[in-house]
């Protein structure tokens, strides 16, 4: 049995530091920024942030346009750039252009360091599924673009809780092929939290049980609306009559496991220096992390901005914070996982701790190469 079957990340997923043209920046001029992974990497899903000051978060995909953003640190509706070349100009063949600041201070506001945490779903292709039936059970109308091989998809979808009462579900179709691990949706059309399913935040229906986070908030793990309570299957995310299915235009984003390559989980501090290990199957190149209880935040770090071990430059997704460097949020990444390194933070013995975790390298290759430790 193969160890992955992608042996190269970089083809499907890329994290690139860039510094901003600000000022110098006009429509007509945007600037090219070329990915530096071993593969060439189209984006279609971009989540841009600013390092140096407090500029929001600016997440851009192929399915809805480069001229649609939105903001994780708010509950705000989509914007939609100025001109043609505002913000996001274009997804290229490897990397991206930007032009001047519109909407998206963190796409190219300043002459600071930004940066791109990119994916790769299906070029922009998306399949269309109508709405169908009505009451439990009922189809939701959407668009995906999904990426089977990487298990990413992009999902815009109309919601549909005038059909369902409490305890009854539509059908989302998602396209990857395989359940998926966790989804990430927000309203478009209005303003909502950023919803967070699934990701074994507790271990009954590997955390589809109603259990939500919000990616906006420093909330503990919430319960008390009906949002997913059946597990993902290979053709449907199921979605409740509360938050996630509002009569509303959604876009969600799907991500499903695969072997050397992609981790979402959870696991258990100890409150101690020698910290919990968490075995991955890779040598990460990017991890979200958030406990389940109140008043934590979304800390991303990423092998980009920290260079070596202990890693400990962070963003917090629920912010626009610029990047800090905390002597408490110590983490190392291994050549098959990550372990925590202090006695807080991101390791408390009382806290469970969810984690979205991308490579940079297989711990091993399908020809049985191991990768070396940082």
């Amino acid at each position: 049995m193969a160890y992955t079957t992608i042996d190269d990340p970089s083809a499907y997923f890329q994290t690139l530091v860039f510094a901003g043209t600000g000022g110098d920046a006009s429509v007509t001029q945007p600037t090219t920024h070329t990915n530096t992974g071993n593969s060439d990497l189209q984006p279609d899903f971009i989540w841009f942030k600013e390092m140096g000051a407090s500029y929001e978060h600016y997440l851009v995909d192929s399915s809805r346009g480069r001229a649609k953003g939105l903001h994780t640190d708010e509950q705000s509706a989509e914007t939609t750039t100025g001109a043609a070349g505002n913000d996001l100009v274009s997804f290229d063949s490897d990397g991206f252009k930007v032009g001047a600041p519109s909407e998206g201070n963190s796409t190219n506001g300043g002459t600071t360091n930004k940066v791109a945490w990119q994916w790769k779903a299906n070029g922009g292709t998306t399949t269309s599924v109508s709405a169908s039936g009505t009451g439990s059970g009922c189809v939701n109308a959407c668009t995906h673009q999904a990426n089977t091989t990487a298990g990413f998809s992009i999902i815009t979808y109309t919601g549909r809780d005038d059909q369902l009462s409490n305890g009854q579900e539509s059908k989302l179709t998602h396209g990857l092929g395989v359940a998926p691990s966790v989804f990430i949706c927000k309203r478009r059309d209005g303003n909502s939290n950023w919803y967070y399913l699934g990701g074994k935040m507790v271990t009954t229906n590997n955390g589809w049980n109603n259990v939500h986070l919000l990616l906006n908030q420093t909330a503990a793990a919430d319960s008390n609306s009906y949002t997913s309570n059946t597990e993902p299957d290979s053709t449907y995310i199921y979605l409740g009559n509360q938050l996630v299915n509002t009569v509303d235009s959604w876009v969600g984003y799907a991500f499903a496991e695969k072997q050397g390559y992609s981790k979402f989980g959870s696991y258990k501090g100890n409150s101690n220096d020698n910290g919990t290990f968490v075995y991955t199957g890779f040598k990460p190149r990017w991890i979200m992390f958030k406990s389940t209880q109140a008043g934590m935040s979304w800390d991303i770090i990423d092998t980009a901005r920290s260079t070596s071990n202990v890693m400990n430059d962070y963003l917090t997704a629920n912010t626009s914070d610029p990047q800090g460097t905390s002597t408490t949020k110590n983490i190392d990444f291994l050549s098959n996982g990550f372990k925590c390194r202090d006695d807080n933070n991101l390791n408390f013995s009382d806290h469970t701790y969810i984690y979205m975790a991308f490579a940079e390298n297989p711990f091993v290759t399908s020809t049985g190469i191991p990768t070396t430790a940082r």
